[in-house]
């Protein structure tokens, strides 16, 4: 009977948490999405005149054709047409084998599609007024240079920063140069919907460019974060906020510590901008808290203070939360870990 009651407790133990972070059903919500894959386009060995090419590009879809070839490649609007050809040439030639490995990775890109499809399904249930983007645009760009990025064509997303962390070309000194392996190692095919839903929430929700002390830089971190758990809900918690599994683990083992450090070093109401983006910003480790420990651990925090905020007003929807400052937030959450 004990052994009985023991499994039926277990059993209500787990149903009571699925609940609790029960998903949406969102299947009636309708996205227009689809996906094109301008990559190909560009890379298409059957183009005779790469110029009479470009203006082919150009006039499918001129929008992103002008964005890729302006911001991305930095080709000068005033360059003459074969300057610009010639250009464009050499970086086709240059990543071709590039192209060929993106190929085989994501020769079909729906798992991808769908998931950023149900994000933006779960976008429009929580913000009912915001203008989701109809088209994903896959392309190729220097490694050195620019990934996902929303812009008002759709969801562009670079190829080139998701053939996974180990990928040779990510540990050329050209690339760490601009992505350390800190960042690096998020250059995995499952960052596809967490960085394109990420985007997102940064337009719905900007970043601010303020003076506030730190611990509500902190909370503002930790409404974004909790934003993505929502808009995100199958994606693990430190992929969220880019630590690896060991990383987070080691987080949750000692929050009380990393709480710690900020109160003893009176941090928490500083307003030095240097010192802030210590603990808010990326990085590669946490220097008061070890070589081992990852950056950012102030956004980590924030967030477990926004999550005690919100299991203590379960009835406080995402947009009342980022509408609610960081003050009365850090006063409901009474965070003590």
């Amino acid at each position: 009977m004990k052994r009985i009651l023991l499994i039926t407790g277990i059993i209500s133990l787990l149903f009571s948490c699925s609940n609790k972070n029960k998903i949406p059903d969102v299947s009636a919500i309708k996205i227009n999405l689809n996906t094109e894959r301008f990559e190909r386009n560009l890379f298409d060995t059957t183009a005779v005149s790469l110029p009479m090419y470009i203006r082919h590009l150009q006039t499918d879809n001129p929008a992103f054709t002008n964005t890729f070839l302006t911001k991305i490649l930095n080709v000068d609007p005033q360059w003459p047409a074969d300057t610009a050809a010639s250009y464009v040439n050499g970086f086709i030639k240059a990543y071709r084998l590039l192209y060929n490995d993106v190929e085989k990775k994501f020769s079909d890109f729906s798992t991808y599609e769908n998931e950023i499809k149900f994000s933006l399904q779960l976008v429009k249930y929580y913000f009912p007024d915001y203008k989701t983007p109809e088209k994903i645009i896959t392309y190729i760009g220097p490694p050195d240079g620019f990934g996902d990025i929303l812009a008002p064509e759709g969801l562009l997303v670079g190829l080139h920063h998701h053939l996974g962390k180990d990928y040779p070309l990510y540990k050329t000194e050209m690339v760490q140069q601009f992505y350390p392996e800190y960042i690096s190692r998020r250059f995995e095919p499952d960052y596809i919907s967490i960085n394109a839903i990420k985007n997102i929430a940064t337009d719905i929700y900007p970043e601010k460019d303020n003076d506030q002390p730190l611990v509500n830089q902190m909370i503002e971190k930790g409404k974004r974060l909790f934003m993505l758990q929502m808009l995100l809900p199958k994606t693990t918690e430190p992929k969220l906020i880019g630590y690896t599994e060991d990383q987070f683990k080691d987080c949750n083992a000692h929050e009380a510590v990393i709480w710690d450090m900020f109160i003893k070093n009176n941090l928490l109401q500083s307003i030095d901008k240097n010192m802030i983006k210590n603990y808010v910003d990326e990085g590669p480790t946490t220097q008061e808290l070890g070589a081992g420990s990852p950056g950012n651990i102030g956004s980590f925090a924030g967030w477990q203070i926004v999550k005690k905020y919100m299991q203590k007003n379960t009835a406080v929807t995402l947009q009342q939360l980022i509408n609610t400052d960081a003050e009365t937030i850090f006063r409901e959450a009474k965070y003590k870990p």
